[in-house]
């Protein structure tokens, strides 16, 4: 359904220099499939989401959803496919409308998108509510007077209302405690099986995506570094940059969101660089960059 190839973003910084966000980045997404997108913050994550759904304009590479060409498409052309491919963002009381109560920030996108008439909107919006775990009965409140796991839920059902085919979620449980965000794991699985929606999930927490994910792919500087069912990279990491990040996730299994990790380093002390190296296939559905070494044991959990 989704096709990423070599796509790549350099932005412009004041003083002339260039900084390169996403640098040559390929991979595919099929209709009910999860891909878990993990890395430290600065890796490239966001900037990824934003590029696939044209909300940056890349420097180089392809993008194709359901074989349209996303990165030529005409204004019109992208308002029809903006409408099944939607974003679910980290903090969820930013991403709604103040002013309007849950029930209308959920109705919204179909109003924009010309979607029923007001009773129709609305019918559908406490739908939306519901199947998030929202009681309808609390649809006229407003943004404020919700949790920010209950925010969470309503912005997650404003993205469905368009029954997208894609879902980006944004890092979208890391503003949330530890029981809040398994509640809204849980409801994207949920969800995800009744709406048969490919997702596109964004995290710098391996063990969210770990619970999530069909696959994974691993960004370090903005390249991806390694991809592989999910199984496959917690069992048998095979770059260095995963293996640092799996120990991490296994010595503080809740780290605070945005912490940056220190570089890690190769066996000679030498702090490791991302060298433009393709991924190579080194076993079934495995990819991985080859400038660092392969692991030569998993890592024991």
């Amino acid at each position: 359904m989704l096709e990423v190839r070599h796509l790549g973003k350099t932005f412009l910084l004041p003083g002339g220099e260039r900084m390169t966000a996403v640098d040559d980045v390929t991979f595919t997404l099929a209709r009910g499939e999860t891909l878990g997108l993990v890395g430290e913050s600065g890796s490239g994550k966001s900037t990824l989401a934003r590029l696939v759904l044209r909300l940056h304009e890349p420097t180089s590479g392809e993008v194709s959803f359901d074989g349209v060409n996303v990165l030529t498409a005409s204004g019109r052309e992208m308002r029809r496919l903006r409408a099944r491919m939607q974003i679910v963002f980290q903090d969820p009381f930013s991403s709604l409308l103040p002013h309007f109560n849950a029930q209308d920030n959920v109705a919204e996108p179909l109003r924009l998108h010309g979607r029923g008439n007001r009773r129709e909107r609305r019918a559908r919006a406490r739908e939306l509510l519901e199947l998030v775990g929202v009681n309808a009965a609390m649809a006229e409140r407003y943004p404020y007077e919700f949790s920010g796991g209950q925010q969470q839920r309503i912005a997650i059902a404003r993205a469905l209302a368009l029954r997208p085919d894609l879902l980006i979620c944004d890092e979208p449980t890391s503003s949330l405690d530890v029981s809040i965000q398994a509640q809204i794991l849980n409801l994207l699985q949920d969800v995800q099986e009744q709406l048969d929606f490919a997702m596109l999930f964004i995290s710098h927490n391996l063990a969210v995506v770990e619970h999530l994910a069909t696959r994974v792919a691993v960004m370090y500087r903005g390249r991806i570094v390694e991809m592989a069912p999910t199984a496959q990279i917690f069992s048998a990491p095979a770059h260095a940059y995963t293996r640092r990040l799996l120990s991490a996730m296994l010595s503080v299994r809740d780290e605070p969101d945005g912490t940056r990790l220190p570089p890690f380093e190769t066996a000679a002390g030498q702090h490791a660089s991302i060298d433009p190296e393709p991924l190579v296939e080194i076993a079934p559905g495995h990819f991985v960059a080859l400038s660092t070494p392969a692991a030569t044991a998993p890592v024991q959990r």
